[in-house]
Formats: C-alpha cells, sequence, structure tokens
C-alpha cells in the first residue's frame, strides 16, 4: 500500500515536470537574476556607506583627494598650454613665410621681373611630374560633361519623384 503511495505521488510529480517544466526552469532563472541584481545593488550601497562614513571620519582623506584632483588639473593645464605655444610658434613661422615671400613678390616687381606668386617650391618635382602626364587633346566633348550620376548637364528638364503618402484626389 504503501508503495502504492509513492507511486502515485511520483507520477503527479512528473506529470508536473512534464506538463510545466518550462515555466519552472525559466521562472528559477528568472528568480535567480533578480537576486543576483538586487545583491549587486545593495552591496554598492553599502559601499558608499562606509566611504561617506570614513570621509566625514577623515577629513585629511578629503583634502588628500582634493589636493590630488588639483594636481591633476595644473598637470592638464600645463599640457595644454605647451600644446598652445607650439600651435603659435608654428603660425608665426607661416607667417614670417608669407611676409617673406611678399617682399620678395614686391621686389621682383620693382626690378621688372615676373610679379607673380610663386607658388611652386620644388621646381624639380613639378618637371618629373609634367613629363609623366598625358598632354590633353583640344577636342570637345560630345557629351558637354553630362554624368547621369551627379544630375548635372540634362538639359532644362529634369525629374522629380511625386510626393510620399495618399493622393489628394479631386
Amino acid at each position: 500500500m504503501e508503495e502504492l503511495k509513492t507511486a502515485t505521488g511520483l507520477t503527479q510529480v512528473l506529470n508536473i515536470l512534464s506538463e510545466y517544466g518550462w515555466y519552472i526552469l525559466f521562472s528559477c532563472i528568472a528568480v535567480y537574476y533578480m537576486l543576483q541584481r538586487i545583491n549587486g545593488v545593495l552591496q554598492s550601497r553599502s559601499h558608499k556607506r562606509t566611504q561617506a562614513s570614513e570621509a566625514q571620519l577623515e577629513p585629511s582623506l578629503i583634502m588628500r583627494r582634493q589636493e590630488a584632483m588639483d594636481a591633476a588639473r595644473h598637470r592638464m593645464q600645463q599640457e595644454l598650454d605647451a600644446q598652445a605655444a607650439k600651435y603659435r610658434e608654428k603660425q608665426k613661422e607661416i607667417e614670417e613665410e608669407k611676409r617673406r615671400e611678399k617682399i620678395e613678390a614686391w621686389e621682383n616687381m620693382q626690378e621688372g621681373k615676373s610679379f607673380r606668386k610663386r607658388t611652386n617650391l620644388h621646381p624639380e618635382s613639378e618637371s618629373s611630374t609634367m613629363s609623366a602626364a598625358k598632354p590633353k587633346s583640344d577636342k570637345k566633348s560630345l557629351r558637354g560633361g553630362f554624368n547621369p550620376l551627379t544630375g548635372d548637364g540634362g538639359g532644362s528638364c529634369s525629374w522629380r519623384p511625386g510626393r510620399r503618402g495618399p493622393s489628394t484626389g479631386a
């Protein structure tokens, strides 16, 4: 008789597991996840409380943190000042070079030489690139620069898509 009770109890448990097994598994996983999250939140709160109480008890700790922050700010400001000084120096050099070029152009104009600006600083590199380049032909293109991908040069008519949405029937 006792074996019959355990067998019926076991079959009931197996029936419940076979019918609701996935639901039980997912609910156990959800409960585990929630407990982990709650545990993490509680630990972070207790950690913040201990830090706050230590800071209230030790003003020297607050002073050391403040001094460290001030030192870091001072160091970053010095780096920024050094970068700004380098930039200003570079700008002065560029302005000085432009001034020298203008003076040279003015002197050349006064002497009767060419008064155009010298745009090429390395004439030997330009001559090598000119010899490698193909000469352009003077023929005019038949299409007149039409490119269907850009939509330029297509004439006066242009296609525009209609409005989106329902038509406004009359």
